[in-house]
């Protein structure tokens, strides 16, 4: 499975239970920041309220506030692709369950991190790093996905998984980007028809 690899610039070095759970009170407070004021309006010094620390603290753990959200992304991201791999390994499934499972899982990380996500597809172009590690993701849906549809005897299932990885991931993109949560469902019932009708025609 591939995995996104954590972000490295910008982002300083320390040990212990401590300082782990200092960043992850770093990086809660930047999702709640990110959801309530978007990444444009946020800054360090929210951030650094948000978890309870000085500002000056918050940069001993990262240099800026686009290195939070880089690792703010890669969280977020590390679970999804965990959750791809899970479902997609499930040998005892057919493929229309791995699908569905699959497709509920994604509309689960929408609800909860939707905001960080959308920021991720955004910010992609302007920041590589950011840009690497949802590139990673979606490749890690495609890999798993192209094994599910290969145990179910579709063609040319590489390209297939391809094709039907991005088209998902730019629906529930673009859903988010107009009415945050309120219609996911339906993105999730939309993107399971296109899914049966590629598997039934195979």
């Amino acid at each position: 499975m591939r995995e996104p690899a954590g972000p490295s610039a910008g982002r300083r070095r320390h040990s212990g239970r401590k300082g782990d759970a200092r960043e992850a009170a770093i990086l809660d407070a930047a999702e709640e920041l990110l959801a309530r004021e978007g990444f444009d309006h946020m800054t360090v010094e929210g951030i650094a309220k948000g978890a309870g620390i000085t500002r000056g603290a918050l940069y001993f753990y990262f240099g800026s506030k686009q290195d939070v959200l880089t690792a703010l992304v890669a969280r977020t991201l590390l679970s999804m692709a965990s959750a791809a791999d899970r479902a997609a390994s499930t040998m005892e499934d057919d493929a229309a369950t791995i699908v569905q499972t699959s497709l509920r899982s994604t509309e689960t990380s929408w609800r909860e991190h939707g905001r960080v996500m959308q920021a991720a597809v955004d910010l992609g172009p302007l920041v590589p790093e950011i840009g690497s590690l949802w590139k990673a993701t979606v490749d890690t849906y495609i890999d798993s996905m192209t094994a599910v549809l290969e145990r179910a005897g579709a063609p040319d299932a590489r390209h297939l998984a391809t094709a039907l990885c991005w088209m998902t991931e730019r629906t529930y993109y673009w859903s988010h980007v107009e009415s945050q949560a309120e219609h996911l469902g339906d993105v999730t019932a939309t993107c399971h028809v296109v899914w049966m009708s590629a598997l039934a025609a195979r």
